[in-house]
């Protein structure tokens, strides 16, 4: 009888001692990941509207290895597609999608690390920006139009609470910019290149309900290339703002945007330059 309680007592704990080991092995996963879902008042891409003024459902998930690479994807509903584009217009047929067009899909890649132990992180990756629908194409009935399907590369710098990014258009088309039956270019060469804050002031200030307080400020210039040749598209913007992440994963927040140099030219939809300064809030959830 002895025997065997010393036996059971042996082979409970080593089956006891397998149990940990087999959770501690499954919580050191290489993969982790992230997401979250918010509201906004509109969608502002680069310092213009993309839902003419009118609220946006956004969200995205991720997956993140312990290498630093990283696969994700975003999306969010969008109007500018169907809009009538361009001073002036009433008809149908000056939009750029036929149907469907109310969707934005971004899928992204790369990879992030930091440089040393100095503090510098870096952020290298590919993205492509879809647009599911019907387009009316490059030789629609009274004007063509441009792909809106984009592909980008990036490369960015970051230190503390700033970054430097720099984007570069891979495709031949950047958002239905890009060669038609009037327009013998196209836009490939396209660059944003933006400098971003993100001054966690709740941290400075100390613990309290504002602990999460942090300040966005944001400048970035998109410069088309063959910018004469498309109709002069390329314009400056800006951004400041204030946001507040709480314990539960919850964020709200408010923030400013306009732009310099965006023309109604080029940039006039539903009778409006989508360019115009504006205010957008947000509620969102982080997991």
């Amino acid at each position: 009888m002895r025997k065997s309680l010393i036996t059971v007592a042996v082979l409970g704990a080593l089956t006891a001692s397998s149990f940990v080991f087999a959770a501690e092995k499954e919580t050191k996963s290489d993969f982790t990941t992230s997401g979250s879902v918010g509201l906004f008042s509109q969608y502002i891409f680069r310092g213009l509207t993309q839902t003419d003024r009118d609220p946006a459902l956004q969200g995205n998930f991720d997956i993140n290895h312990s290498s630093g690479l990283y696969l994700g994807m975003w999306g969010s509903n969008v109007s500018w597609l169907r809009d009538k584009y361009g001073a002036g217009q009433t008809s149908e047929s000056e939009t750029f999608y036929k149907s469907g067009g109310n969707l934005e899909i971004d899928v992204y890649g790369g990879f992030k690390s930091e440089i040393g132990k100095t503090g510098l992180g870096v952020d290298l990756g590919a993205l492509q920006y879809y647009y599911p629908g019907t387009e009316r194409g490059r030789n629609a009935e009274s004007a063509g139009f441009a792909k809106a399907n984009t592909t980008e590369v990036y490369g960015a710098l970051s230190y503390g609470w700033l970054q430097a990014k720099y984007s570069h258009v891979v495709s031949k088309d950047a958002w239905g910019w890009g060669r038609t039956f009037t327009v013998n270019t196209d836009a490939r060469g396209t660059y944003y290149a933006e400098l971003n804050a993100t001054v966690p002031i709740g941290e400075l200030i100390g613990s309290g309900p504002l602990k999460g307080l942090s300040g966005i400020a944001h400048y970035g210039k998109q410069e088309f290339d063959n910018d004469t040749a498309l109709g002069m598209p390329s314009y400056e913007d800006y951004k400041l703002g204030l946001s507040n992440a709480f314990d539960n994963g919850v964020v709200i927040g408010a923030f400013w945007t306009d732009t310099k140099g965006a023309r109604d030219s080029a940039w006039t939809y539903n009778g409006r330059n989508i360019g115009k300064e504006t205010g957008t809030v947000f509620l969102q959830k982080t997991f």
